[in-house]
């Protein structure tokens, strides 16, 4: 922290120094207010001496902050009309590349595609905290509704950008605990995606335990902000609720007594990064801390929320996608409609019956047009190595869960030999690795269902044609 504080001061000095060079003679900070926007970037692409480009970063970006809502949409704008490539040099080192396939053909080709906003934002990083006004910057530009070419092109270069500079060798891990500063645990409350911290007795109940874990990745030009968190509970069994490990009642166990490692809420803490994948690593390095602190460790799980669930639901109910759902099911999936449905004991048998098998569905052979599992949660997981292992009926029954999910929650197995294979069934074939237990969910067809169940209730789940699924793959 002292030498973050002491390389701000540091920038902050120059920075005023090049201000005055700017600034002094015939010219007054006053003269800076008349100058647009447009000018003051162009001027910094033409700088060559550090205060003074320093100095124009912190003006440009200074004024940038000071922006209302549609002036914010010009200067993005701006930034996308007049500083691309220059179409002249492009032109040239296209036709260069055609005559001459040489490496300094393809350099000059590089260069002269790389859009002049790039260099832009690179020198605007110059300035005192630049890079969280950048990361701000974004932030504005994802809210923007209409994505349109202009908006994936600029978006494009800041995620270019972002990749680099904060990419997995500048980020610090670091226990988040009890004794961690006051300003940062406000940010675990204000940052919590998954289940909400009511307060900081909530939140010393998932911090100070024996049995309670919590990391996050930090940036050194971000240093009082996490990036990314996880929050973990040492177990001796897999959870299949989130009650089980967030009751303030539940019966707590030394730390050397844990055989299971659960993460059970990742949160992403800047909005400006969405997309800038942190999360991949932070598990894998905090397994990896975990089992040198903790040997007795066997199983890395997770309990996770299902956002895409009641969603995917709703449209196959709508008939919009083709589920196979009978009349029956139609019927009995109209309880969820209630929003009361799960106090009755029946109901919650009804429901369970015919949603899970659809749960099932929903992750092994639902696809993205890229061949992607349509959860982004399940993309996440799966696609960094681990097995779904198990669906979980009112895994968490808050309204949150209940709206985006009817209370579905997932584990999914993070078994270290296998993350590699698993990894790459993903990656290359789009493949889920599942566990038995999932698998037979989407194979029970009407029959098994009713020799399972007597005769309770009315058929609830038309015929599902069976995918090659051996080994875990479909």
């Amino acid at each position: 922290m002292a030498e973050s504080s002491f390389f701000t001061d540091m920038l902050q000095s120059i920075t005023d120094r090049g201000r005055q060079l700017l600034f002094s003679g015939s010219r007054s900070p006053q003269v800076a207010t008349e100058v647009d926007l447009r000018t003051l970037c162009e001027m910094l692409l033409s700088s060559r001496g550090e205060a003074s480009g320093m100095a124009l970063a912190a003006e440009i970006l200074e004024r940038w902050s000071a922006l209302s809502s549609d002036d914010t949409q010009s200067f993005l704008h701006m930034l996308y009309e007049n500083f691309g490539p220059d179409e002249t040099q492009l032109d040239a080192a296209i036709d260069h590349y055609r005559m001459e396939k040489s490496s300094a053909a393809v350099t000059s080709l590089h260069r002269a595609a790389e859009p002049r906003r790039q260099e832009l934002l690179r020198r605007l990083n110059y300035a005192p905290n630049g890079t969280a006004k950048l990361v701000q910057m974004r932030q504005r530009l994802l809210a923007t509704k209409a994505k349109t070419a202009e908006y994936e092109a600029l978006d494009a270069d800041f995620v270019h950008l972002f990749g680099s500079w904060f990419n997995r060798g500048f980020l610090t891990l670091r226990p988040i605990d009890w004794t961690t500063p006051a300003y940062i645990l406000e940010k675990i409350i204000q940052y919590e995606a998954v289940h909400e911290i009511a307060g900081w007795d909530e939140l010393r109940r998932r911090l100070a335990p024996a049995d309670r874990r919590c990391f996050a990745f930090f940036h050194p030009r971000l240093a009082d902000e996490p990036l990314v968190f996880v929050e973990v509970a040492l177990t001796q069994s897999v959870p299949g609720a989130i009650k089980n490990v967030l009751d303030e009642g539940r019966e707590q166990i030394a730390a050397d007594e844990a055989t299971t490692a659960v993460f059970y809420s990742i949160s992403n803490c800047q909005d400006g990064l969405r997309g800038i994948s942190f999360g991949n690593f932070l598990i894998k390095q905090v397994v990896e801390d975990l089992r040198k602190d903790l040997t007795g460790l066997r199983n890395f799980v997770t309990l996770s929320p299902v956002p895409g669930f009641a969603r995917w639901l709703a449209q196959a109910r709508a008939g919009t996608v083709n589920p196979l759902l009978s009349d029956a099911a139609q019927e009995t999936l109209l309880l969820l409609d209630d929003p009361n449905w799960v106090k009755s004991e029946s109901n919650r048998t009804e429901v369970e019956r015919v949603l899970m098998p659809l749960a099932a569905r929903y992750f092994l052979t639902e696809r993205t047009a890229e061949n992607r599992p349509v959860d982004p949660v399940a993309r996440f997981h799966l696609g960094n190595g681990a097995r779904l292992e198990k669906l979980n009926f009112l895994g968490d029954r808050s309204p949150k869960a209940m709206k985006q999910a009817h209370g579905l929650m997932v584990n999914y197995l993070y078994k270290l030999d296998d993350i590699v294979a698993n990894h790459e069934a993903m990656a290359q074939r789009g493949e889920v690795i599942a566990s038995p237990s999932v698998k037979n969910l989407l194979n029970e067809t009407d029959e098994s269902r009713r020799a399972g169940n007597g005769n309770q209730g009315s058929r609830a789940f038309a015929q599902i044609k069976n995918s090659a699924l051996g080994g875990g793959r479909q």
